[in-house]
């Protein structure tokens, strides 16, 4: 068995997000992430990103319990073309840890190293996971091992004065929804991730019950592609509910 996939999974939890990302590209929403191996408290940031996974499909079956029983899988070199990247993983305590934090930290004293550098540490923050931590999701908190998420991610990065969103969102911003939603559809229409049929490899759906109405959706709604690239989208979907027997 492989230990990666040569694609790219994003998972999410209903079929109308599916939809909505077949239609109008990835969304980067802001999601809270464990910063402690930098502030050494328990504070989060929450980061404009897009997660990836790159398991083998004989995991992804532990993936979606998780996260959602629909998604896609797309091509690595869709990926590379986009500029997506693994997360680094840094385990609390080693050099590397030790040594990203001074950098970062020193950056803050009196002034900035260069000018831009704050925004270099952002774009790095983005791409920073601790091994394990806190991860925030349906109202909570709990513990996780990010090592074994094989993570890629898309973040919005660039210079802090040209962006059209804010590079980070403290822990208090992102609990406040009307921040939270203010932000994350300026993103969602100013820097959605497109993707096109050839781009994708799986179309994943819960069950075979599901398989008729994203089919209809792209028959009706993706009517902008060719008759060809219809076919290649439909011959995509495949439902967890058939093939978890073979995973």
């Amino acid at each position: 068995m492989q230990p990666k996939s040569h694609t790219l999974f994003h998972f999410t939890k209903n079929l109308e997000f599916l939809k909505d990302i077949l239609l109008n590209g990835f969304w980067p929403r802001f999601c809270l992430e464990d910063v402690k191996w930098y502030s050494s408290n328990d504070a989060q940031a929450a980061y404009p990103i897009v997660c990836f996974c790159d398991i083998p499909l004989s995991r992804v079956d532990e993936h979606v319990d998780f996260y959602g029983n629909f998604g896609l899988g797309v091509t690595k070199e869709w990926a590379r073309l986009n500029r997506l990247s693994p997360v680094i993983y840094l385990n609390e305590g080693s050099a590397q840890q030790l040594a990203l934090k001074k950098l970062f930290g020193e950056n803050l004293k009196d002034k900035q190293f260069y000018c831009g550098a704050g925004d270099d540490i952002n774009t790095i923050m983005t791409h920073v996971k601790p091994i394990e931590g806190k991860m925030f999701i349906n109202g909570q908190f709990i513990s996780k091992e990010f090592h074994q998420e094989n993570e890629w991610r898309f973040a919005v990065n660039g210079k802090s004065s040209e962006l059209k969103i804010a590079p980070f969102l403290y822990e208090h911003q992102f609990k406040n929804l009307k921040v939270l939603e203010a932000e994350n559809l300026k993103a969602k229409n100013t820097y959605s991730l497109k993707i096109t049929p050839s781009d994708i490899k799986y179309l994943f759906v819960k069950a075979d019950a599901d398989i008729p109405d994203l089919i209809n959706f792209i028959q009706t709604e993706l009517d902008h592609y060719t008759s060809s690239e219809i076919k290649i989208l439909m011959s995509r979907v495949v439902s967890l509910e058939t093939i978890r027997g073979d995973l």
